[in-house]
């Protein structure tokens, strides 16, 4: 069986049109790609464009020689890895210890042998092969590795965040169940109670939910169809129904949303928390502004507008962080509304947003892009 002919680039550098000559004609003729440089200034000059695989460089050349031409190649981080092979008289002396101290990999002498030649080569675009496949494997390891770490990271955050979050509602389970058994509570504070039990079962149910969500998301594999945004955000509507009306707060809605793609139920769980948030955080009473606008790369950014106290730059900086509070304030939340928006909007192939300029009663402006389906339907 024949060998495989080596496939790759050689760039020729020497001063002798006769050397250049056959060795061109032979390794064409083997199936290689070649370049010629009659000198050093020419060869540096030639690979600022051309990315040779191998450089068959002579040592004695006039102006720049070849040691010296070695030198600056190995300067640079783009041709530092390309292997030199000097071309060497067998009666001119040479320190090839010098050579490959500076980075040649081999050497040939002259008389040039071609079958010697092209043996040498095509070991070492074999070895160069080798090696880049090899870099290849190691940078996809090191991102792996990253990526383990950064679960590892979230891993441990998830942990604190379930242990501390789902502490306070099942000390409220346990407390009010404890005290419905006891025979001088009253039947309204039993009933208190129970009202309580359920309340805490549905906030440990609604953290679990979310927890649940945010792991599928990093999983799942979805197919992007046409969204109908606003029946989207009256099912947000319906879901918020309670806190809208306990908060007295102030609805605006656009009277048409463009069409944009992406799945129906991570974009209600999207808007569900943007909203929850704009009126946790929000002015008293709440006002509340939905919008879109198309965006010239062919996006749609979506946005939620409140007038609360605003946010500084560095609350800003911070808040998709998972595991992260909006604020220390008192009101109720456990850091993973945000984390899970970022989530989902990444892996629906947009973006998520917040702008404030921090000042009291100007508000915020939470934001996700999604992409254009179309125009929207009358």
């Amino acid at each position: 069986m024949n060998p495989e002919p080596p496939q790759g680039t050689i760039l020729i550098v020497d001063d002798h049109p006769t050397n250049i000559g056959l060795l061109l004609d032979y390794l064409s003729d083997s199936g290689l790609k070649v370049l010629v440089a009659q000198d050093g200034y020419g060869a540096l000059e030639l690979v600022e464009y051309a990315s040779p695989d191998i450089i068959l460089l002579d040592v004695m050349m006039p102006g720049l020689d070849g040691f010296e031409t070695c030198r600056r190649l190995k300067q640079k981080p783009v041709t530092h890895d390309i292997p030199v092979i000097f071309m060497t008289a067998l009666s001119e002396t040479v320190d090839k210890v010098t050579g490959f101290k500076i980075g040649a990999v081999d050497y040939i002498t002259k008389p040039i042998q071609h079958e010697e030649v092209l043996a040498r080569i095509t070991a070492h675009l074999t070895i160069r092969s080798l090696q880049q496949n090899l870099e290849a494997k190691n940078h996809l390891l090191a991102a792996e590795i990253a990526e383990r770490q950064k679960l590892i990271e979230e891993l441990d955050a998830f942990a604190h965040t379930v242990a501390h979050d789902l502490k306070n509602p099942l000390s409220c389970v346990i407390a009010h169940t404890e005290a419905m058994e006891e025979p001088w509570i009253t039947a309204e504070e039993s009933q208190k109670a129970r009202q309580a039990v359920l309340a805490g079962g549905y906030k440990m149910k609604s953290i679990i939910e979310s927890l649940l969500l945010l792991a599928r998301t990093r999983q799942a594999e979805v197919e992007l169809y046409p969204l109908d945004m606003a029946h989207i955000v009256n099912q947000v509507r319906q879901r918020l129904a309670v806190t809208l009306a306990e908060s007295q707060a102030q609805l605006s809605l656009p009277e048409r949303w463009p069409l944009a793609l992406g799945h129906e139920l991570w974009i209600e769980e999207v808007w569900a928390n943007y909203m929850e948030n704009a009126v946790k955080y929000g002015g008293q009473p709440p006002r509340l502004e939905l919008g879109a606008e198309p965006q010239p790369d062919g996006m749609i950014r979506f946005w939620i507008s409140d007038n609360g106290p605003g946010l500084s730059p560095e609350a800003q900086a911070r808040l998709f962080t998972p595991f992260t509070k909006l604020s220390q304030a008192s009101a109720p939340g456990y850091g993973l509304g945000l984390s899970i928006v970022r989530r989902i909007i990444e892996k629906l192939g947009g973006q998520v947003g917040v702008a404030s300029d921090g000042l009291p009663g100007h508000g915020s402006v939470f934001s996700f892009t999604l992409p254009a389906a179309g125009e929207p339907p009358q």
